[in-house]
């Protein structure tokens, strides 16, 4: 996958490059506060994503963002203008993966794909976006007769038959197996390297680490962390664990922040190798968990 440049959110905002600008958002649902105070900035190019428990506000955002749910406060401009009055020309250039699937069943996968494309001004070919979701042997196929996985295939390519400038996916990947999970991430990162900006949000962390540039982590309708996954371990992760084998083969455990310097020590002590060496690193889970308050129950 192509990352976008690198270029900082502050240097976005100030030229006016920011396909997704979202400041202060407020969502309420009678008593409950699903949505308190979110901002966000996603740049042109860029694949961003949003992780959080359920209930944290994720599907709320992206359903605002799309304008399929108004909001009660803040500020919110996807592709430069507000989805809340926003007409038929931008929804063109905003492409939708929803959770749920969408395709009518009883139609074959072609004539699915060629009744949406006949819904925007300039859509991709039918036959393009097919092959590109990889359900070129499938097109003949009845939606009915398709797997979960070649389902939701589907999904994506009735998502970008409109060839949007931003493609929104809400939990893309629910329900898949591991090998289809994979394979629906090559097809992502093949239309972030077409220039697709791409906004998913996901409970998968190891999705998110494969295919987003930037993450924010959002827990109580707040955004608690944000910036690229390694950054966000180096940040917020706990301490890095060294195992390793005593002479006699008695296991040694030492949690630290400073691991270079421990493997440093032991090096000289031993002279040498150090039997069992082990080092690991604080992940994007272990991350997550204690942004979201989860760490304890793990």
């Amino acid at each position: 996958m192509t990352p976008y440049d690198g270029t900082t959110t502050q240097d976005a905002t100030a030229t006016g490059d920011l396909a997704v600008d979202v400041r202060g958002l407020r969502k309420r649902y009678g008593e409950v506060t699903a949505v308190d105070g979110i901002d966000l900035a996603v740049r042109h190019g860029e694949v961003y994503g949003i992780l959080g428990p359920n209930g944290a506000g994720k599907s709320t955002t992206v359903e605002i963002l799309q304008g399929h749910r108004a909001r009660d406060g803040g500020d919110v401009a996807v592709l430069g203008v507000d989805p809340a009055s926003a007409g038929r020309a931008w929804r063109s250039r905003v492409g939708v993966v929803w959770q749920d699937e969408s395709a009518p069943v009883e139609l074959t996968v072609r004539e699915t794909v060629r009744q949406f494309a006949r819904y925007y001004p300039n859509p991709r070919d039918p036959e393009e976006a097919i092959a590109l979701v990889g359900l070129e042997e499938k097109a003949a196929s009845r939606v009915k007769s398709l797997s979960g996985g070649q389902r939701r295939r589907l999904d994506v390519a009735l998502g970008v038959i409109g060839d949007p400038a931003l493609l929104l996916l809400d939990e893309p990947t629910t329900g898949f197996d591991p090998a289809a999970r994979r394979q629906f991430w090559s097809l992502i990162r093949g239309l972030a390297d077409e220039g697709t900006t791409i906004l998913l949000t996901t409970h998968y962390l190891e999705e998110a680490e494969a295919l987003a540039h930037r993450l924010a982590v959002i827990a109580d309708g707040r955004v608690v962390a944000e910036g690229a996954p390694t950054a966000l371990r180096g940040q917020y992760g706990t301490e890095a664990v060294v195992e390793w084998a005593e002479p006699d083969g008695t296991p040694r455990v030492e949690h630290t922040r400073t691991p270079t310097r421990t493997v440093a020590q032991l090096t000289a002590r031993f002279d040498g190798e150090i039997p069992g060496l082990r080092i690991g690193r604080p992940s994007l889970e272990d991350v997550y968990l204690r942004l979201t308050g989860q760490e304890a129950t793990r």
